[in-house]
């Protein structure tokens, strides 16, 4: 067993090194270009791509890991616990050093390939742990089980990684978004009557747009930049904002008209 580990350990983790740096400099660096006419948003969403595709890895890996580990608990091998302790201690060290160096960063594909890192970490910490536990215990079904553990870490991690990604593509509202809220503090602003026809979403995870239409006392531009600094301060970095009078109907087909008591009313 400890040959094939071994083995299979040098040729993942190099396998791993170069898909990650490859995944996180091409993609990242394209995704850093300014809008042009082909990308008016710019090309925020190559970061994604890129997470979509550590992510999937992390979970064939891990679906992989898992499987092998089943095949161990059936049939325990041998495992050379003295040579594995120390080639595991430069393992943890060698690649604690190569997860800090990619550690930063906000989008989802950073993320993913910090993941990726972590996995060679703890998988490295696994062997190490087992190898110690077992040549105390002699007991050589250790590893197998805390290969299972990391597994189903690292799966569920990923899993919520690509959850993610297909959250921005339906475009839901993100999660660190509270609508209500955000409709209650524009409200607030001296002038705003209503907030209406309003849309939120991420192109990358960390980056969040709006759009909105606020129905005010008269036109001014005082009020557009009281309502972009509040929704600043709710973690929206663009909006788009469309003024609308008190007396005006909406002409957007979604905005129907209910009159009570003089007073217009916008609803979806």
């Amino acid at each position: 067993m400890d040959h094939w580990v071994l083995n299979f350990s040098k040729k993942k983790s190099l396998i791993k090194l170069k898909s990650n740096f490859e995944a996180k400099f091409f993609l990242e660096k394209k995704s850093k270009k300014k809008p042009d006419e082909k990308y008016t948003y710019g090309y925020i969403r190559y970061s994604v791509i890129g997470s979509i595709i550590t992510s999937t890895i992390l979970l064939t890996g891990s679906i992989f890991v898992i499987y092998e580990a089943v095949k161990r608990l059936i049939n325990p091998q041998e495992l050379n616990y003295n040579g594995m302790i120390i080639i595991s201690i430069i393992g943890v060290l060698v690649n604690t050093l190569a997860a800090m160096a990619t550690k930063e960063g906000d989008s989802l594909n950073q993320k993913s390939v910090n993941l990726h890192m972590l996995e060679d970490v703890l998988g490295w910490i696994v062997v190490l742990i087992g190898s110690i536990l077992i040549k105390f215990t002699n007991i050589t079904y250790i590893d197998a089980i805390l290969s299972i553990g990391v597994a189903l870490f690292i799966l569920r991690h990923a899993a919520r990684n690509i959850k993610q990604v297909l959250d921005l593509f339906l475009e839901k509202t993100p999660e660190n978004i509270n609508l209500e809220e955000i409709k209650h503090h524009l409200k607030e602003i001296i002038g705003v009557i209503d907030i209406h026809h309003i849309h939120i979403r991420s192109i990358d995870g960390y980056n969040n747009f709006i759009t909105l239409h606020a129905i005010v006392k008269e036109y001014n531009s005082e009020i557009k930049k009281q309502i972009r600094e509040e929704l600043e301060e709710h973690g929206i970095c663009h909006s788009t904002i469309e003024l609308e009078l008190e007396t005006e109907n909406c002409e957007h087909k979604t905005c129907k008209i209910e009159h009570h008591n003089n007073h217009h009313h916008h609803h979806h």
